[in-house]
């Protein structure tokens, strides 16, 4: 039984080696106060970078940049993959922002952001945890948020908290992604990873 119920879908910027910017979608991800929780596979490009590199922007999606998530959901940033990863589909880009139709925008830790995107939180991975024992080859990263930077026509009147009724997040479930509850664009992913097809009421 494969549990994932569904959590917003996120691009993380962090620092290669050479000084340049990765970006990877992911989505499990949860917030508690100024804390951010985000589930990784070990293997990742973005581990690897803030395990040493600790940096970090969480670009959030709304439903209108889907089509340039699903273009990156199968590239990755490591030129190394296991047999499996490369099976589903994945390939090396080093340059997702062009690949995704993305563009770049600095932010105040020297990484670039998405400018497309209506949230950006910056900040830095305070500790990375195993989870699910050594064989899971999964983990989760502590993230401290230390800057907010949110689209203004999503903010209430006060400018503390932003209007549910207008933030509308892009949610990937069993790697389909959903918006408003309804099933939002064809994933690229669930086809890597063979998902039965959705069969949606009506049909």
């Amino acid at each position: 039984m494969v549990l994932y119920f569904g959590t917003p879908v996120v691009l993380i910027s962090s620092r290669n080696p050479d000084g340049s910017t990765n970006l990877a979608p992911m989505s499990s991800a949860w917030w508690l106060g100024y804390t951010a929780m985000l589930g990784m596979g070990t293997s990742a490009q973005t581990v690897k970078n803030l395990a040493a590199r600790p940096e970090i922007v969480l670009n959030l999606v709304d439903p209108d940049m889907v089509a340039a998530l699903d273009r990156i959901a199968l590239l990755t940033g490591s030129e190394e993959m296991s047999e499996a990863k490369r099976g589903r589909g994945y390939r090396y880009e080093p340059d997702k922002f062009a690949a995704g139709g993305l563009t770049r925008e600095a932010t105040g830790i020297g990484l670039d952001g998405v400018a497309e995107s209506p949230i950006n939180l910056e900040g830095r991975i305070t500790a990375i945890h195993e989870i699910g024992g050594p064989d899971s080859h999964l983990c989760a990263l502590e993230m401290q948020v230390e800057q907010v930077r949110v689209r203004e026509e999503l903010l209430m009147s006060n400018d503390r908290y932003i209007d549910p009724l207008r933030w509308d997040p892009l949610i990937m479930k069993f790697t389909e992604y959903f918006a408003g509850g309804a099933p939002a664009y064809p994933s690229s992913l669930a086809r890597g990873w063979e998902m039965p097809p959705m069969v949606l009421s009506g049909s």
